[in-house]
């Protein structure tokens, strides 16, 4: 990423759910596939009290209803619970360089979306993941040729022709009166 303002691009990794027992033990929410990829960055962002905090995983397990994680300095359930409901993120400069072709959630959010034909269709606001392939969901925007929400496939080389992140846009291979 070329682009300084790119490299400290938030990209929220999770939440901190509830307290889990005596010793500051806590749910984490990840929202990286697969789910355990979060323990990747043992040094997470938060925001506490207004200010920036980090916070440092020490210890970490799975169970049946998801991950756990002690972080340092966070001994009790009172101390614990500051946390709760937090988001935690890595800024962008601190994720691994993907292969040429790839790209992560986020950099897509906000392309403009055209299709072959030039008409725009809206941007896009965000991602869901259905199994079978990830799904762009684009809203309309002031320049779209109307004003609906499309949920696009993302099937590079297929629906999706072209991405380039340097101009913000993307180019699929989709006729604007699909359903979506």
């Amino acid at each position: 990423m070329s682009d300084p303002k790119a490299a400290n691009k938030k990209v929220v990794l999770g939440k901190v759910g509830r307290v889990h027992g005596v010793s500051g033990w806590v749910r984490l929410n990840s929202y990286t596939a697969p789910p355990d990829n979060i323990l990747d960055y043992p040094l997470l962002r938060t925001e506490l009290n207004g200010t920036q905090g980090t916070l440092e995983i020490d210890a970490s397990r799975r169970q049946p209803k998801g991950l756990l994680v002690h972080f340092d300095g966070y001994d009790s359930p009172e101390v614990s619970r500051a946390l709760t409901g937090k988001e935690v993120w890595v800024n962008s400069s601190e994720l691994p360089d993907l292969e040429s072709g790839t790209f992560y959630w986020h950099e897509l959010v906000g392309l403009e979306v055209s299709n072959l034909q030039g008409e725009i269709m809206g941007i896009v606001s965000g991602l869901l993941e259905t199994g079978a392939n990830d799904v762009l969901v684009v809203q309309p925007n002031a320049q779209s040729c109307d004003q609906r929400e499309r949920l696009i496939p993302f099937l590079m080389g297929e629906v999706v022709k072209q991405v380039s992140l340097n101009d913000a846009s993307l180019t699929v291979d989709w006729d604007i009166d699909y359903l979506s």
